[in-house]
């Protein structure tokens, strides 16, 4: 029969045992394997089927094993000791606090997903264990963060397959009492609520939950609740699932009435409040719509509001395609705001225009959030070198005028968080060269260029360590793939042959992803009897592990999956090459120190950063992986090898694809197997230890989310915090009413002459020539504007390269004609082509960058031909 109620009954902890309900509900156990190895001796039986979740698992503790613990001395001195340790990890000092200089007195992290654990399923993949590595190291270096985001009933999927191999999927129904999270509750005891408008004079309620994540407090709205009405119930039933307005009432929610949650979060528990807002991806978009609103409220107009919001923003875009971010019709967005609906005191028009796709080759009818995002934020980044410079691209239209490499978006490189994703066997092997608390701080504070220590380990541990957690990987995945074959419909007795599958002294290959089309799960089936030549080659063969979910939605996904998992079922090969299903933080933690290589292999450069290679890296496994992302700025020859690609702009896709496998064949096949098996005198792979001692040595430092974070508070969150209070009420009106002057000014503003004292077009490397330029201004001043002469190498087409940039003077006043007259030098500091130009960019105390305000003026065609500007 169905029970017509579900109810959570917690135990009743006897009084000794009590600081386990608090070590359960602070995820900081998620990462510190004491706490972990305390609550497995709890019962080692019920901590396995719990799934290693401490919250479950004290559901299901029997009573009498409860009482008996209590009475245990062993247990309950390991229990205080690891009480206090975490009570010091809360209150002590750590990195951020021991910085000098005006920091954030906290920062507040918008992200639609979280990856904090597999016991608080709320991520779906890349974007979501970013933001959860990025609260664990903020939490680790004492930075003050406040996470913001939604608890999704279903969370994401769970993924299963059917006998021929589709895709299925499946929604478990999560029960937030039986989570690690706990209601934010007003003084008088009852649930605190933030609520949104909507059209018809409806309503949307959401409770607020609260996951401790170490020292950072991570909230996240339900819509569950029972003054919803059906539709509005379901707004946070599924991550990522939904048609547009389902998604819109998501980021509405997420960003406008997170912000309600984190001023309802720092009222009640006295928290400062945030001087930085981070918005993680344009889901959260609406966050400086609210932040305005309260400015408004406050007695600013809605100009002065944006300059204000946009000075204490930081946006972070993950996305290098445009099919990549939420777009919405204008018109569903305009339903939802105004005087009917959410903020109705800001004229819709101007909610509008933040998100408008107004610029060449832009939608004019749609609401694009990354746009927003960007209007919305003085400081911006991507998430890799590579792609900083892919995003400037893609959004140069949002500042017409400027060469995209002057874009104001920058990049900080993600990292991984490793207290999480290195092997407890990796860290104790460090540990034993640099003792516990070194090693640890290595892992999470980071700072260092190399972890020399590393040098001093012998080659016969590291291969040792190699072969141990190979081994366990290959018990995993028998343990996984018998699951899933039962899953599929298969009995006990057509399963014999899974005990042989993968063997722990064969090169093992990780791939584990989402599967969007542009990270081709199946390049490496391009050409399979070759790919079978590697799988069963006689002396050097290689094994596979494939992971991967498609989106729901995406039949073309399910049929990768589908064409991978075929090929994996053939009785020719299925002991080299496994699909496992339902691939998730769990299996990940046991993928990744797993192989001895990383395979990665996008379309270049559609992979933003691609970070389960640095956790890979972070174990000893060495990459194979086409130059992109993270990879494309760190790989050297010592770390692991580069897919060689064909993305020039004329390659047919299919060629490319021909082309791009055939490349990773050669490698596996001439480089990478040869390596592994090749011995020295000693017995063992020698280069191949080698190539591992200088990626964890080298590389290992560099991708860390420490050191990611700390970047973040360095060039991001400080200055930002610092414009932030520079922004106030009397200076947000300057700044805008200087703004609305200086765009309405700028049509009468041009380069009207330029002269050098050059007197040909060749000239000596170290002279340095006068420049003279007249420019017009009309009703702006000299202190309103900058003239910059820009100069460098030039290529084919006379676009200079590499710019130099440097201000020049007003010399005297305005001629009859309004003309002002600007001098400076122009040193010739490159040899070759070289050419130089001049400009007009406005300038302002406050401006962020030169590029912030969209407008500059340049000679135009005829002044720069008459100029002479290139020399050679």
């Amino acid at each position: 029969m169905k029970a017509i109620r579900r109810l959570t009954v917690r135990p009743v902890l006897p009084d000794p045992l009590r600081p386990l309900s608090d070590l359960a509900r602070n995820l900081r156990w998620s990462w510190h394997p004491e706490t972990r190895d305390l609550f497995q001796s709890v019962d080692p039986a019920c901590w396995a089927s719990s799934g290693r979740d401490p919250v479950r698992l004290l559901g299901t503790v029997p009573p009498a094993r409860l009482a008996e613990l209590a009475e245990d001395r062993p247990f309950l001195s390991r229990l205080t000791a690891v009480a206090d340790d975490l009570d010091h990890y809360m209150t002590g000092d750590r990195w951020y606090q021991g910085q000098s200089g005006r920091l954030p007195a906290a920062v507040a992290y918008f992200s639609p997903e979280f990856g904090i654990t597999a016991a608080l399923p709320q991520y779906s993949g890349g974007l979501g264990i970013l933001a959860g590595d990025h609260l664990k190291a903020a939490s680790d270096l004492g930075v003050p963060l406040v996470g913001v985001g939604l608890l999704y009933r279903h969370g994401y999927f769970r993924q299963s397959l059917s006998r021929d191999g589709w895709q299925q999927e499946h929604y478990p129904v999560l029960d937030p009492h039986e989570l690690p999270l706990a209601l934010l509750k007003e003084t008088d005891g009852t649930p605190a609520h933030v609520a949104l408008a909507l059209p018809g004079g409806r309503e949307l309620r959401a409770r607020i939950w609260l996951a401790q994540v170490g020292r950072v407090p991570l909230l996240l709205l339900d819509s569950d609740v029972e003054e919803n009405d059906l539709g509005e119930r379901g707004v946070t039933d599924r991550l990522y699932g939904g048609g547009s307005e389902h998604r819109l009432l998501q980021e509405m929610l997420l960003g406008i009435g997170g912000v309600r949650a984190v001023r309802t979060y720092c009222r009640l528990t006295g928290h400062a409040a945030p001087e930085v807002f981070h918005t993680n991806e344009g889901h959260a978009g609406f966050l400086g719509l609210e932040r305005i609103a309260e400015l408004c409220d406050q007695g600013l107009e809605f100009g002065s509001a944006l300059e204000a919001v946009r000075a204490g923003t930081v946006f972070t875009t993950h996305t290098p395609v445009p099919a990549g971010i939420d777009r919405f019709d204008r018109e569903l967005v305009a339903r939802h705001f105004g005087p009917d609906a959410e903020l109705p005191r800001i004229d819709v028009e101007r909610v509008l225009r933040l998100g408008m796709e107004t610029y060449p080759g832009g939608e004019p009818n749609l609401f694009n959030m990354a746009v927003m995002g960007l209007r919305l934020a003085q400081r911006a980044n991507g998430v890799s070198l590579l792609h900083g410079g892919v995003s400037r691209g893609m959004f140069a239209g949002l500042w017409p005028g400027f060469d995209a490499e002057e874009v104001p978006i920058t990049s900080v490189t993600n990292g991984v968080h490793a207290p999480t994703w290195v092997a407890p066997e990796v860290f104790r092997l460090g540990a034993r060269q640099i003792g516990d608390r070194r090693a640890e701080d290595a892992l999470t504070v980071g700072g260092s260029d190399r972890w020399d220590s590393v040098a001093d380990i012998p080659d016969q541990d590291i291969w040792e360590l190699r072969r141990t957690l190979r081994e366990q990987l290959v018990e995993e995945v028998r343990e996984r793939l018998r699951a899933s074959w039962r899953q599929r419909g298969a009995g006990t007795a057509e399963l014999g042959w899974i005990d042989d599958v993968l063997d722990p002294d064969v090169l093992t290959i990780g791939f584990a992803r989402r599967v969007p089309s542009y990270k081709r799960l199946t390049l490496m089936l391009r050409d399979r009897d070759r790919l079978m030549d590697l799988l069963l080659h006689p002396e050097r063969p290689i094994q596979i592990v494939v992971a991967g979910k498609a989106h729901p939605a995406d039949d073309g996904g399910k049929r990768l999956v589908q064409e991978l998992v075929r090929f994996a079922d053939d009785p020719r090969v299925r002991h080299r090459i496994v699909f496992l299903p339902d691939y998730g933080m769990a299996m990940a933690q046991k993928l990744y120190p797993g192989c001895d290589i990383w395979l990665n292999n996008p379309l270049r450069p559609l992979e933003a950063c691609g970070t389960s290679g640095m956790k890979a890296a972070l174990n000893g496994c060495l990459n194979l992986s086409v130059l992109d992302g993270w990879w494309d700025e760190w790989f050297q020859p010592d770390f692991g090898w580069a897919i060689p690609t064909a993305d020039g702009p004329g390659t047919d896709p299919d060629r490319r694809d021909a082309i791009e496998a055939a490349a990773l064949y050669d490698l596996l096949e001439q480089r990478v197997t040869p390596r592994f098996y090749e011995r020295a005198a000693s017995g063992l792979p020698d280069r191949w230890i080698e190539m591992v001692r200088k990626t964890l040595s080298l590389l290992g430092p560099k991708v860390l989310a420490g050191r990611m974070v700390r970047e973040y508070v360095e060039r991001l969150y400080a200055p930002a915090a610092e414009a932030h209070r520079a922004m106030d009420p009397d200076s947000a009106r300057a700044l805008a009413e200087w703004k609305t002057r200086v765009r309405s000014a700028w049509p009468g503003v041009s380069v009207d002459h330029v002269e050098t004292s050059a007197g040909s077009a060749l000239a000596e490397l170290g002279l340095t020539l006068g420049l003279r330029v007249r420019v017009k201004l009309g009703e702006l001043a000299p202190e309103d504007v900058e003239v910059q002469a820009v100069s460098g190498r030039v290529d084919s087409e006379d676009r200079i390269t590499d710019a130099s940039k440097a201000p020049l003077k007003p010399v005297g006043g305005p001629d009859l004609e309004g003309r002002w007259v600007y001098e400076g030098p122009l040193a010739l500091d490159r040899t070759g082509p070289f050419g130089y130009t001049v400009r007009v960019l406005p300038a302002h105390r406050l401006l962020a960058s030169g590029a912030e305000a969209g407008l500059v003026a340049v000679p135009s065609d005829d002044l720069a031909q008459a100029a002479g500007l290139l020399m050679r």
